[in-house]
């Protein structure tokens, strides 16, 4: 088998057993994906978090303080996207940020940046899947273990019918969602006043005020809750060699979907706080409903409510999608067991949707949904700070890569997504160490494989190496 013939040195015996068995058995079905599904990707990894999660951060600094949070965080993620639309149009590689880091910081920089985002996509669902258990008891009475076993089973199997027919209900899910929030955005508009989005007394906190009533701290406090309003865009990468043409769609695709993601977050933190107060969004487990029932629209209150549900589902689905094209590509590299990612006869990763999704379902069972989003975020603001990194060290070093697509201000972009990544980890810290420690600990775990195991299996010593191998296992397979 070829698998038997790759070295302890990371490099294959023999490049042309790799490519001609290795690499035809670990392929995705490539060409199914245009910029537009691409952007709906985007959407519908992130759109879960205008429903809710994003307004608790008004609790911790008032409207003021949580709209600064919001622009730094949005500055933030746009930044990030400009900086991987470069790099995944230059590398379209499945492995999304784990592959720009492998390319830039070598194997150990890559692994940690791919352990970075698969803490946060594999745990992300876990925590989705209870926050859907609430609401289906809501709506059907019905919650717990078997609720999480049904989401996983159904939309685990859409995604092993093809990644086509997958994206494309995903679109489906995605727009009543987007249609939920604009509607309410509608309803809301002529009920609005300025006044209800002061209305926290100001504390005696330092530089508190009526606009920051919780002061400085607030702000940074507030850091982590502005995330979610923008979290998990960066994984639309994942879907690179699965695109029509990667060069000129996962730009687009990326951009796109943050730009559209920055008009949803408008929306939602200004009408349901100028509608319902901001005291009262500081509070809410359920914003757009509640600032509905506070404008006078009952009945469309209940629609949105339903449709909440749909923008849960939308973010499960898609992430679902993510960890399975990550954990397919660290497992083809060679950084998790190779059996992961073997793909089926119309070329789906089964494996790597399958054993993800079981343990997903078991962390469900715990029902601390809020931890594990918070580690999550912990995760992600990582990773965020690795692949801002890459691309500095991309531009510095290999000024020769072929580059479709180039990031708006250079380094100087990408070193603002750096510095703002690790400001926002500090605030994940400040608002829960314990999900910032036992985060560190999973990645102590990872690190400690990867050390004494899988650095010495990898499948390609450099990442030009085995895109090279997978570009010439593409071209035989045409």
């Amino acid at each position: 088998m070829a698998d038997a013939q790759i070295g302890r040195t990371g490099t294959s015996r023999s490049a042309a057993a790799v490519d001609a068995d290795y690499l035809a058995r670990r392929q995705l079905q490539s060409g199914t994906a245009g910029w537009i599904l691409l952007a709906g990707l985007g959407v519908s990894y992130v759109i879960s978090g205008n429903f809710a999660g994003w307004n608790f951060g008004i609790a911790q600094a008032g409207w003021g303080g949580f709209v600064i949070a919001a622009i730094l965080m949005g500055v933030m993620y746009f930044a990030l996207v400009l900086a991987l639309a470069e790099m995944s149009a230059a590398i379209p590689a499945a492995g999304g940020g784990y592959s720009f880091a492998r390319q830039a910081m070598g194997p150990t920089g890559g692994f940690l940046t791919g352990l970075a985002v698969l803490i946060e996509y594999a745990l992300a669902p876990a925590a989705i899947v209870i926050f859907i258990g609430s609401a289906v008891e809501e709506l059907l009475g019905l919650d717990g273990p078997l609720v999480y076993a049904a989401f996983y089973l159904v939309f685990v199997g859409i995604h092993l019918t093809g990644v086509g027919e997958a994206l494309k209900v995903m679109m489906v899910i995605t727009v009543l969602a987007v249609l939920a929030i604009l509607a309410t955005a509608v309803a809301l508009a002529g009920s609005f006043d300025a006044s209800r989005l002061f209305d926290i007394a100001p504390t005696d906190a330092v530089g508190a005020s009526t606009f920051l009533p919780f002061g400085l701290f607030g702000i940074w406090a507030a850091l982590p809750f502005a995330m979610w309003l923008f979290l998990a865009v960066e994984g639309v990468p994942l879907a690179a060699e699965e695109a029509r043409d990667p060069a000129r769609d996962m730009p687009k695709g990326i951009i796109g979907a943050m730009s559209f993601l920055v008009l949803t977050a408008i929306l939602v933190v200004v009408f349901l706080a100028g509608v319902a107060g901001a005291a009262a969004m500081g509070d809410s487990a359920v914003p757009l409903v509640d600032a509905l029932r506070a404008g006078g629209s009952p009945t469309l209150a209940t629609i949105v409510n339903a449709l909440g549900l749909a923008g849960l589902i939308a973010s499960f689905f898609s992430i679902i999608y993510g960890y399975s094209r990550l954990v397919f590509a660290l497992s083809r590299a060679g950084y998790l067991p190779r059996w992961l990612s073997v793909t089926t006869g119309n070329k789906i990763p089964a494996r790597a949707l399958i054993v993800p999704g079981v343990l997903g379902f078991f962390a469900s069972l715990t029902g601390e949904g809020d931890l594990m989003l918070a580690m999550a975020v912990v995760g992600a603001t990582i990773s965020y700070a690795l692949m801002a990194w890459s691309h500095i060290k991309l531009r510095r070093e290999q000024p020769g890569l072929k580059r479709p697509y180039l990031t708006p201000g250079g380094t100087v972009t990408s070193g603002i997504a750096l510095v703002l990544s690790l400001i926002a980890l500090t605030g994940v810290f400040a608002f829960d160490p314990r999900a910032f420690l036992l985060t560190l600990v999973l990645f102590a775990i990872g690190a400690a494989y990867y050390w004494f195991y899988s650095r010495n299996h990898l499948v390609a010593a450099t990442a030009e190496e085995e895109f090279a191998l997978l570009q010439a296992a593409q071209r035989k397979d045409l």
